[in-house]
């Protein structure tokens, strides 16, 4: 079976043998993720009675000898040859296990877990590339520690009592995920270079540790898989991990059509929960996260089935287009992205681009000027296809081409660019309250000027036991620049959110107004919009404005965030001022008097970094309406 990709012509050629999405997802089964009789038999007539095979065996020498002549096999080499000699870091004891669980503390463990599979994975595939048998006794030494481990959990996600480790029951997770596809590969590339009784007991653990309990949460969803209607990335990162151990491992031709056809039915959330203007709640890192697993998903089923099941269409090829290229749409400026939820702030130079590779492919997304991967399942479908995998050694960097604004109009949030010497940009959001990752949000912003983000969004708590806590000050509306009326911060659901009212963008003048009211549960709130301007000309002026209007005075407030150093100069002056940069904020209201007070934010594990103010601006007397105007000049 062809593990190359198949070009557009025999794509052509294949069309009426291709899986119909359309049609197999409307054969579901109401909501069960498990296929149903009818997609099963859709499935058979475009999958193969064998298994899958990610890369031909070790045996097959035409093709590793070919492969092992490459720069990218000769880099790949040694680095494992600097690895050659370190032991295996799990097990780790169940103190430190449940000490990780219980402070949601990754540090003790996480770099341990990575490092050990990681080293693995490139064992494997050196001795593939080399076949001298150097690699082995470490293989066997990795897989054996591997396979001892009474959990493949990351410990902060078993439960309380912790279960998973007790064998109380199996669960998978970002973790347990990639344990059980490392041991898959090992056992499908090295084939009789380990003992039968090795390859037995990695068969006999991938079935009940990933393939018995995933397709058992197919069928009832239960709490062990929670994700598999998801639409965040755990979806497609774990489901990439089950599919891959169950249609590589599994000996039952049933279970392996079951595998394929709950993944489908899985991403099926997966992409719904982006916007179809491809926007990506979760953030630009997470979106490299989930998408490239994506991705791999639907190359592992092209590759497995010749292309007859396509999911770099699936069900909406438009939506997919946009959604692969989303990256260059949210750039500010200068590598800088908005921290919204729990997203990064600042676009990467390391970890895997296997993403934005394939979306150049399928999606015409720019083709990266370096290819990086980080999983040995990335690396083989690299090798697999060289020239897919190869460099754009003329792309120009990507801020020379980013336009004048962005509007992703289904999720409500604008990145207004300017175009000074010293660029000066917004993005602003409306959204709601229940994406993924969410920090009850509505109406959030982050200021950039040159590469400072300046003013606006602090960004995530880093992830330590009461993180995800809605109460936890930097996940709440109080730690965001929105506002604050009689004391009530943002409710949290669906139901919560902005609405964007009016947009208007010019070549020097970009301006959205929207509705936060809903974003509320206050009986007395009649009115309240935010309008933003970006006043392009000369050095750049951002201005924020709330107007309100309620039924019966109240307290009313906003605030300033930021990690910058502050200056009070006067009672509606502050200068703000950032490693590079420097800010003058004016802040004028209609309907009475206002008062500033600076506090720190009360979180001591900020992502962003340490030391985030939040200055609110607060009426002094409760008003039933009026404004606060936030005036943002830089200073040079």
């Amino acid at each position: 079976m062809s593990l190359s990709l198949i070009g557009c012509n025999e794509k052509q050629e294949l069309k009426t043998e291709q899986l119909d999405i359309i049609a197999y997802l409307k054969k579901a089964d109401g909501d069960q993720i498990y296929p149903s009789e009818a997609q099963i038999e859709l499935l058979k007539t475009v999958m193969p009675v064998e298994a899958y095979q990610p890369a031909p065996k070790i045996s097959d020498r035409v093709y590793w000898d070919k492969v092992a002549a490459t720069k990218s096999a000769q880099d790949y080499l040694e680095k494992a040859n600097t690895e050659l000699d370190k032991a295996p870091e799990v097990p780790i004891s169940d103190e430190i296990y449940k000490r990780a669980n219980k402070e949601g503390n990754r540090g003790i463990y996480k770099p341990r877990y990575y490092r050990t599979m990681d080293r693995l994975e490139r064992f494997i595939l050196a001795e593939c590339l080399e076949n001298k048998g150097r690699f082995l006794p470490q293989i066997k030494t990795y897989i054996q520690a591997i396979m001892d481990m009474k959990s493949w959990m990351h410990p902060n996600h078993d439960d309380n009592n912790n279960s998973v480790l007790e064998g109380k029951r199996v669960s998978i997770d970002l973790g347990a995920r990639k344990f059980g596809g490392v041991l898959a590969i090992a056992e499908s590339l090295l084939d009789q270079e380990i003992s039968e009784e090795l390859r037995a007991e990695i068969k006999k653990q991938l079935q009940w540790r990933i393939t018995d309990t995933y397709l058992k949460s197919c069928k009832i969803s239960d709490k062990n898989n929670h994700w598999i209607d998801g639409t965040s990335n755990w979806n497609s990162v774990c489901t990439s991990g089950a599919l891959l151990v169950s249609i590589t491992n599994s000996g039952s031709y049933e279970e392996r059509l079951a595998a394929v056809g709950a993944s489908i039915n899985s991403m099926k959330y997966y992409i719904g929960g982006f916007g179809d203007d491809g926007y990506c709640s979760e953030g630009l890192g997470y979106w490299g996260y989930g998408f490239n697993h994506y991705l791999y998903i639907a190359q592992m089923l092209s590759d497995y089935t010749e292309g007859k099941i396509d999911l770099f269409n699936f069900d909406n090829p438009e939506k997919l287009r946009r959604v692969g290229n989303f990256p260059e749409h949210f750039e500010i400026q200068k590598g800088t992205c908005a921290p919204f939820a729990d997203g990064v702030s600042h676009t990467s130079s390391s970890g895997s681009n296997f993403a934005e590779v394939l979306s150049s492919k399928h999606y015409g997304a720019k083709k990266p000027s370096e290819i990086r991967m980080e999983e040995a399942v990335e690396q083989l479908i690299a090798w697999n296809n060289p020239e897919l995998f190869s460099v754009n050694s003329s792309n120009e960097k990507q801020n020379s081409d980013l336009e004048g604004h962005t509007y992703f109009d289904d999720f409500g949030m604008v990145i207004s660019r300017g175009k000074q010497k010293v660029p000066f940009s917004i993005a602003i959001k409306a959204g709601h309250n229940a994406e993924n990752h969410n920090h009850s949000d509505v109406g959030t912003y982050i200021i950039v000027l040159n590469k400072d983000l300046i003013s606006g969004d602090i960004g995530a708590p880093s992830y330590i036991a009461g993180s995800f806590s809605k109460t936890n000050p930097a996940r709440s509306s109080w730690g965001h620049p929105v506002p604050r009326i009689n004391n009530t911060l943002q409710a949290n659901g669906r139901e919560f959110k902005g609405v964007i009212l009016e947009t208007d963008f010019q070549e020097n003048w970009d301006k959205v107004v929207m509705d936060l009211k809903p974003a509320y549960e206050i009986s007395e709130l009649e009115t309240l919009k935010r309008t933003m301007v970006n006043a392009k000309s000369g050095q750049g002026v951002i201005t924020i404005q709330d107007d309100f209007k309620t039924t019966i005075p109240v307290s009313f407030g906003t605030a300033i965030m930021t990690y910058s150093k502050y200056e009070i100069v006067d009672a509606h002056t502050l200068i703000l001022t950032n490693k590079n940069e420097k800010l003058k904020v004016e802040i004028t209201s209609e309907g009475g008097a206002i008062k500033i007070t600076p506090e720190p934010v009360p979180v001591k594990a900020l992502r962003e970094g340490k030391g985030a103010i939040r200055i609110g601006v607060d009426f002094i007397k409760p008003v039933s309406s009026g404004h606060i105007k936030v005036k943002y000049t830089p200073i040079f």
